[in-house]
């Protein structure tokens, strides 16, 4: 049986419009209080691709999430899509963690489990864009790293990729365990099924702080936010005129060379 980990992150939801966005007093923390927060869609993709092992192989699925005051409710999602556990690294002192921090905090609670063969995670996170967290954990846990990986299969210990390029793939192998780091391309995660929603309140969720993992997060940051702010953007309409359509249409070419949007 193979035993996959699956990280996924909580972030603000990326569809909400800008509107709802907002800076806090210190400049240093996007806050967005109206929409609920939602699984990074890229994780959504990892978790996926661990389904899609289970669809076909006996394993068991362990869901991690790291944060401060994560949603038991949106985290549940990935019990009621077919993970078999899901572990909250849930506290305050896991707050604003940069991807750095956020791999050892990880990586120490991977090492509390007596046996892994995979971890997956997303590409990237929607929120920061990093895509760093997959490698570190790899390189903390001294393990193999397969990034951008578009699909795999696994032959016994050994796990099989295909990891996109700029202009294609290539095909690597790797001896579990192994961290993966999922493609975008790989697909969305599948839909829950009622029976499922209703499956998931009954799988064993577990809270660990950092008084569990015997970690100070804030010592281990290698990055600190200065500060952040919302671009400020002001539109500016000019009216293009002219005696007839055909003055207005050569006026409004001259002033798209003008301003460099069209060349001749």
């Amino acid at each position: 049986m193979y035993n996959i980990i699956v990280c996924l992150k909580q972030v603000p939801d990326p569809e909400a419009p800008s509107s709802v966005y907002s800076i806090d007093e210190t400049g240093s923390r996007v806050i967005c209080k109206v929409v609920p927060p939602v699984i990074s869609t890229y994780d959504e993709n990892a978790l996926e691709a661990g389904l899609r092992i289970k669809d076909i192989a006996e394993c068991r699925i362990t869901v991690i999430s790291a944060g401060k005051s994560l949603s038991k409710p949106v985290l549940k999602k990935s019990l009621a899509a077919g993970a078999d556990e899901l572990i909250l690294l849930d506290s305050n002192a896991f707050a604003d963690m940069d991807g750095y921090t956020t791999a050892i905090v990880i990586g120490e609670a991977v090492k509390r489990f007596d046996q892994y063969d995979l971890i997956l995670t997303g590409m990237q996170s929607a929120d920061t864009n990093a895509g760093v967290v997959g490698i570190y954990i790899a390189e903390l846990l001294n393990v193999p790293c397969l990034s951008y990986v578009r699909r795999f299969s696994l032959d016994g210990l050994t796990v099989s990729a295909d990891s996109l390029l700029s202009d294609g793939w290539r095909t690597m192998q790797a001896t579990l365990p192994a961290v993966i780091t999922i493609h975008k391309s790989l697909g969305d995660l599948r839909m829950a099924t009622a029976a499922c929603l209703a499956q998931a309140a009954k799988k064993p969720l577990t809270i660990w702080t950092e008084q569990d993992l015997q970690l100070k997060p804030s010592a281990l940051t290698k990055t600190k936010l200065l500060h952040a702010h919302i671009p400020h953007r002001e539109p500016c309409v000019e009216m293009i005129t002219g005696a007839g359509p055909e003055e207005i249409g050569q006026n409004l070419a001259d002033k798209l060379f003008s301003i460099g949007a069209i060349k001749k």
